[in-house]
């Protein structure tokens, strides 16, 4: 039997038989330690309307904290060796975690230029702490030009502002080197998956009305080279350099990690789904952010993953057929399969938006 089928064995027992857990652990200590470390028990309490979620989240593993892929090492010395030719640069991040995970790397080695911080995805945060997050960003790292844009939309109001922001601040600074330049060139940064060439392509379009100049994914990857120049406006001429989303050779510490991952920055992969979807829940519950009930016709709040997991996969009729340790055949619920859409539905915004502090 394989390790997959004997793991989602394993899960279906944990959910319904809670009360043989030390049995299970015994007979297969190593496969099922990961389903039952990932913080899916109650080590603590908060009071919400009465209700008890976990005060902490229990990680298995430092492993994210290590990433950093060799084309990202790469690209991040050929974005130093372009500085020369810049006027500006936009560092675009997930409005959801303004604070986490920008690469301080990347912003000391670029810092000698102007610059902008576009926080994207604002239909998906929590708008009303964007003042505070402004002020923050102020207050501790000296950070005074942010815009929050959107660039899901064909015509976005919010990309519209990008290049008049760009125009004011660059009249406010010198531009040394290049002050005799009739063009602006502006190179755009940010950690993976944040909606990079998304912008790109919206300036495009609303300025100049041409398409598509860079690649778009919902997976983390997507473009891999520093490109060349892609015009985005004619009035004035202003160039924009894509480049490949960088983190920091070592995130800071797992939490970091899981906030990420969470919000697609990661490969869902190299967490695994079931992981991050209960950080996921147990992200929701402390903040409070309860919509996932009335969207799986939840009676109320849940704090247990594998009981969770299963309802949704009830719910959406998603089951997998298993091989039993017994020799023969079984339908279960498929917890991956659940998982998987429970992540994805948050990332849509199907289930409200969040803004981690």
């Amino acid at each position: 039997m394989s390790i997959m089928n004997c793991r989602n064995v394993l899960i279906f027992y944990c959910m319904e038989f809670r009360k043989h857990q030390d049995k299970l652990c015994r007979i297969f200590p190593k496969i099922i330690s990961c389903e039952l470390t990932m913080g899916s028990r109650v080590v603590g309490s908060t009071t919400a309307g009465g209700r008890l979620f976990r005060e902490l989240f229990t990680f298995g593993s430092d492993s994210l904290t290590h990433w950093f892929p060799s084309h990202m090492a790469k690209s991040f010395k050929k974005m130093q060796a372009q500085m020369k030719k810049v006027d500006l640069v936009v560092e675009i991040h997930d409005a959801r975690i303004p604070f986490t995970g920008r690469n301080e790397m990347m912003r000391e080695a670029l810092s000698i230029k102007p610059h902008l911080l576009v926080l994207n995805k604002k239909d998906l945060c929590d708008m009303s702490k964007a003042q505070a997050v402004k002020t923050r960003l102020l207050e501790e790292e000296g950070i005074k030009n942010v815009l929050y844009t959107n660039c899901v939309k064909q015509h976005s109001d919010t990309a519209k502002k990008v290049i008049p922001k760009i125009e004011k601040i660059l009249k406010e600074e010198a531009r040394f080197n290049r002050s005799e330049e009739h063009h602006y060139t502006i190179m755009v940064t940010g950690v993976p998956n944040v909606g990079k060439s998304s912008l790109i392509n919206a300036m495009r379009r609303l300025n100049i009305k041409k398409g598509k100049a860079a690649r778009v994914g919902k997976m983390p990857g997507v473009t891999r080279s520093v490109m060349n120049r892609i015009l985005v406006s004619a009035s004035p001429p202003m160039w924009l350099l894509d480049t490949p989303g960088i983190l920091t050779p070592y995130v800071k510490d797992v939490e970091t990690g899981m906030n990420l991952a969470v919000c697609g920055t990661l490969l869902d992969y190299m967490v695994g789904d079931e992981i991050i979807a209960d950080y996921l829940l147990y992200t929701l519950n402390q903040y409070n952010k309860l919509k996932y009930c009335k969207v799986y016709d939840l009676d109320g709040p849940c704090d247990d993953i594998f009981v969770f997991l299963a309802h949704i996969a009830k719910k959406e009729q998603k089951t997998i057929r298993v091989k039993t340790y017994q020799g023969s055949m079984s339908v279960r619920w498929n917890i991956n399969s659940a998982a998987v859409k429970f992540i994805r539905d948050f990332r849509d915004g199907q289930l409200g938006t969040l803004t981690l502090l």
